[in-house]
């Protein structure tokens, strides 16, 4: 497969190569032919907005500097946050709704999605809690604003 559109079915983007990628779902599992970088940029501009904006928009809403959580789409609050730095093709990007829990696996971590699926990452469980309380604080945000565009 050499596109993938992004929804709320989807659980993570896994690299297992430069360009070629590993994506999850609730009920199923694809081998896509590009880097997950590549799959997040492209849902952005599928979703109207370029990555380099939602990375300002980001930035602007929290402050975040690095490793920025992104708004895939907004009206079904799809978000993603990856595990390392954006500037490497071994960034994994999970979708912060679908996460039930986390868990410390030796060095690394295992997260555990609300439909029982599981994946294990090579990222401390500090890191990941970091990134997820950074995805939670742009999510915040994000409600916070429509919130008041309701008012």
């Amino acid at each position: 497969m050499e596109d993938y559109e992004i929804s709320s079915a989807t659980l993570a983007i896994v690299p297992l190569g430069d360009e070629i990628s590993k994506v999850y779902e609730e009920e199923d599992e694809y081998i896509v032919q590009k880097s997950a970088n590549s799959i997040i940029k492209d849902n952005c501009e599928f979703y109207g907005s370029s990555y380099e904006g939602r990375c300002i928009g980001t930035k602007s809403l929290t402050g975040i500097k690095t490793k920025y959580p992104i708004i895939i789409e907004e009206s079904r609050n799809i978000i993603f946050f990856p595990t390392s730095s954006t500037r490497t093709k071994q960034s994994t990007w999970i979708a912060l709704n679908k996460i039930k829990d986390i868990s410390k696996k030796n060095k690394t971590s295992e997260v555990l999605f609300k439909n029982s699926e599981k994946i294990d990452l090579d990222i401390s469980v500090n890191s990941l809690e970091n990134q997820i309380v950074r995805a939670t604080m742009l999510k915040s945000k994000l409600f916070e604003r429509k919130l008041e565009e309701k008012n």
